[in-house]
């Protein structure tokens, strides 16, 4: 999608569903956010947690909607595999889940399946291991011919950090079984994989921009960002990766990110092949202009368009 349509008038927003490990790397919390700050480009009707304890990581995401003022959006509990805790547990205090003016709902799998069947064309935003995807496919295979998928997934030509080696990315690697079965049901899929989003961050005068404003977005996302176990990893005036905001981005538009089909498998190590007989991604694989892409990322957290 393009910034308009050639009569001047701005396509109607994208109904996206996200689902989420939020609480682990904080990547999502800014993912969430920015989709939050373009309202005009993005309709988020649910939210569902995944991996983990994702009672707590759905008590995190009511904070959010709660602190930026829509607590009409939904969350879902999707389907976690133990009770270990999230990294972002300082922010979330003692926020009491019963105190989010929203609905919460139990069954994350079925959340996505309702969500879907009430809004065909939805995009589902997979940000995280994709366990609810594949249970919600189980459940209901049709969902595939309603919706489509767009992902941080994979590594198609290169790994973490740029690199030229291919890593097995985390959220493959994390269900395999599960990444496979979103792989091959017929939706159409779309990816920014480690070859576009494994070096995304946001640095010096973008990120001041971010920090210094008073927009609930931005104060949610840099408070977030600074209670985080692992912040003090990373340099004061600058983000962590930011993978999963690139993914958000593409809910909307691909005109800053040059794409390819490629035809994908994932091998038992969680390596994704582009391989003759895979299933076709729409790839992000390279940038058309990156700067672009942090200003409207920062302008969406600070309700400054640049």
């Amino acid at each position: 999608m393009t910034e308009a349509t050639q009569a001047g008038e701005r396509k109607p927003p994208v109904k996206v569903i996200l689902d989420t490990d939020i609480g682990d790397d904080i990547d999502d919390t800014w993912a969430l956010a920015m989709l939050l700050g373009l309202p005009e480009r993005v309709d988020l009707s649910l939210v569902v947690t995944n991996t983990g304890d994702t009672t707590e990581k759905a008590r995190l995401a009511t904070r959010i909607l709660h602190c930026a003022g829509r607590s009409d959006i939904p969350v879902a509990i999707g389907l976690g595999r133990s009770d270990d805790p999230h990294n972002q547990t300082e922010w979330v205090g003692q926020w009491d889940i019963a105190d989010f003016s929203g609905t919460v709902i139990e069954d994350g799998p079925g959340a996505i399946i309702d969500a879907v069947n009430a809004r065909p064309g939805s995009v589902i935003l997979a940000i995280g291991p994709q366990t609810n995807l594949e249970a919600a496919l189980q459940r209901d295979s049709s969902i595939a011919s309603r919706a489509r998928v767009v992902a941080m997934a994979g590594g198609v030509y290169r790994g973490y950090g740029g690199s030229r080696r291919r890593d097995a990315e985390y959220n493959i690697k994390a269900d395999i079984p599960a990444a496979r079965a979103v792989l091959a049901a017929p939706w159409q899929k779309t990816w920014t994989p480690l070859d576009t989003c494994g070096t995304v961050k946001l640095s010096g005068r973008m990120y001041r921009q971010v920090a210094d404003s008073t927009h609930a977005l931005s104060r949610i996302v840099i408070e977030n960002y600074e209670a985080w176990a692992r912040r003090l990893r990373h340099p004061t005036l600058s983000s962590s990766v930011l993978f999963d905001t690139v993914a958000a981005y593409l809910t909307f538009d691909e005109s800053l990110l040059k794409m390819e089909t490629v035809n994908i498998s994932i091998n038992d190590d969680g390596h994704t092949l582009p391989e003759p007989h895979g299933s076709p991604v729409r790839c992000a694989l390279e940038w058309r202009d990156r700067e672009a892409f942090e200003r409207l990322l920062a302008g969406a957290l600070t309700g400054q368009r640049l």
